[in-house]
């Protein structure tokens, strides 16, 4: 059994509402130095394949299914 963590991220030049709201929010409480926020999500993979076929998988995966390619960027992470 692989696991793998897949962080998906709004690409820069989009605007991220929820990471302004959460950067205000900060900012309003106390820390007046944060400059920029950006949210995603973490999405966690656990793949029953040899790990060069499980690579390759979760590579589809992401790209297929967990990530909009025109809003959002994705790293994948092997746990």
């Amino acid at each position: 059994m692989i696991r793998y963590g897949v962080k998906v991220i709004p690409r820069e030049v989009i605007l991220d509402t929820q990471g302004r709201a959460v950067s205000q929010v900060l900012v309003q409480s106390g820390f007046p130095k944060v400059h920029q926020v950006r949210v995603g999500k973490w999405i966690e993979v656990e793949l029953n394949l040899p790990e060069k076929e499980a690579h390759e998988e979760i590579q589809k995966i992401a790209r297929g299914i967990l990530i909009n390619p025109l809003l959002e960027n994705y790293e994948i992470v092997k746990l």
